[in-house]
């Protein structure tokens, strides 16, 4: 049974029948908006899909369908469980609907390097040199600490993105997957236990916290990962004077500023030769923006955004906007102030 959350690599599904008799997939319902991708790969190659309950504690409760769902006796050696990028914790029952050693989730690292939800994410954050995929035993105690069947490491570039990453480890995790599957038919397969400290931070959920800028302390280069890193799920964050916040879009390192940039971090111009906005970050280095979003407002070109900075003087400093870091508690302070 394979739980996932994204499109899986097609060799899973298309893998051929010495590995699998039957698969059945369990995704999330399709949404407002779209339709849920693996689902679709999975209706087009005939394999039956059953919906997850879209709200978490719901998902605690439910069951996978026959015959997954028997508790009679031991679950047998063929039933196998396999999730990945599934964004679920599965409780402890429903990981006993399957042997100990039946239970495999395709993880986004090498382990125990990243563990957690997004080590993908992390990965290109820490400006890792390296990374890859492992096939691991979930443990009810944690899903990505169990003893490590298989792993491929590749080299990450420079220029990754989540989403070219991600596509690359899934294609690296299906061949690593049919391997391990293969090997467990065979009575071949080995496992080894993983050291109890992971030499990596913990691979956090990305929330809005780690889309907040500061221009004081970040250079380019570091806004430019975190966008490759993030931007994919949480827009890059700052705020104009007036506590507006404001979404930076794909920026990029600029090695010819406008001499009229100042050196204060988060000083803001409009540079018309390259219709971006170019921005000062630490380190003298700086970042040009072709689009931002004001809060609640559509997406807007450099150069509108910037003819409708250019009336208002007072946000303005010696012809530049001066952007600056809140976090929450001082952004909902200054709404309840000027509200």
């Amino acid at each position: 049974m394979f739980f996932a959350k994204y499109m899986p690599p097609k060799r899973v599904v298309h893998v051929p029948i010495d590995v699998w008799e039957d698969i059945f997939v369990a995704t999330n319902p399709d949404t407002r908006l779209g339709h849920s991708p693996l689902r679709a790969l999975a209706q087009s190659v005939n394999v039956p899909v059953d919906f997850i309950p879209p709200e978490k504690p719901d998902f605690k409760h439910w069951k996978p369908p026959p015959p997954f769902s028997s508790t009679a006796g031991q679950p047998p050696l063929n039933h196998v469980l396999i999730t990945a990028s599934f964004g679920r914790i599965l409780t402890p029952a429903q990981l006993e609907l399957f042997q100990p050693t039946r239970r495999l989730n395709v993880h986004g690292s090498v382990l125990p390097a990243y563990r957690g939800p997004a080590p993908i994410q992390h990965a290109i954050l820490a400006n890792a040199t390296e990374t890859g995929v492992s096939v691991a035993q979930m443990l009810k105690r944690g899903i990505d600490k169990g003893p490590v069947w298989a792993t491929t490491q590749i080299p990450l570039s420079r220029d990754a993105t989540f989403t070219s990453l991600r596509t690359e480890l899934a294609a690296h995790g299906g061949k690593l997957l049919i391997s391990v599957l293969r090997d467990m038919l065979a009575g071949t397969a080995k496992s080894s236990p993983q050291p109890a400290e992971s030499p990596t931070p913990h691979a956090h959920s990305i929330t809005v916290a780690d889309a907040i800028l500061d221009f004081a302390t970040m250079t380019a280069e570091d806004i430019v990962t975190r966008h490759r890193a993030i931007g994919h799920q949480r827009a890059l964050t700052t705020w104009m004077p007036s506590g507006i916040r404001l979404h930076l879009h794909d920026p990029a390192v600029t090695h010819t500023p406008p001499p009229r940039l100042s050196a204060v971090p988060g000083a803001l111009v409009y540079y018309k030769p390259e219709r971006t906005l170019v921005i000062r970050c630490a380190g003298g280095t700086a970042i040009a923006v072709p689009r931002v979003k004001k809060e609640r407002r559509t997406m807007l070109e450099a150069r509108e955004f910037w003819n409708g900075v250019v009336p208002h003087p007072k946000l303005l400093v010696d012809g530049e906007l001066r952007l600056v870091r809140l976090d929450v508690d001082a952004e909902a302070d200054l709404h309840s102030t000027t509200h």
